[in-house]
């Protein structure tokens, strides 16, 4: 029986697009799904786990990014610097200090782990603004309501 064959995508062979899309009041883990949907290629139909059939985001303002709840005050990050103990540091603080590093660790968290999360993540350009370097690849404009 000759059924339909299912489609592989190549490596080189997927045109990429660029999109901005504006951070401004959403939520952060919502604005995060979508966009790492956007970045592993899960709005193609012609998604392909094994290859990078992604397109670039750039996101805008992603310092006036929002928290559901208490999160804003009660979430804290810590890490391990090598040394004895633990450092630790809100929400609030890490947006004055860092603004594009909160959204940019919660797409990297919600991406594979593998070898073509790092391809994926390079995709990805953040800026606290409302301007951005990236004239010359014409991106579009991608509305995420949320």
């Amino acid at each position: 029986m000759a059924g339909t064959k299912t489609y592989q995508a190549k490596p080189g062979e997927i045109v990429e697009k660029w999109w901005v899309v504006d951070a401004t009041d959403k939520v952060v883990g919502r604005l995060a799904s979508e966009i790492a949907m956007i970045l592993m290629g899960k709005h193609r139909p012609c998604y392909t786990a094994h290859v990078l059939c992604g397109d670039s985001v750039i996101v805008l303002n992603c310092g006036k990014i929002k928290f559901s709840g208490k999160k804003i005050v009660q979430k804290e990050y810590d890490w391990f610097t090598g040394y004895t103990g633990r450092r630790t540091e809100t929400v609030e603080r890490r947006l004055q200090r860092h603004p594009d590093r909160v959204l940019r660790d919660a797409i990297r968290r919600m991406l594979p782990k593998n070898k073509l999360a790092f391809k994926m993540l390079a995709k990805l350009k953040l800026y606290p603004g409302s301007d951005h370097p990236h004239q010359a690849q014409l991106p579009q404009v991608k509305e995420i309501s949320i």
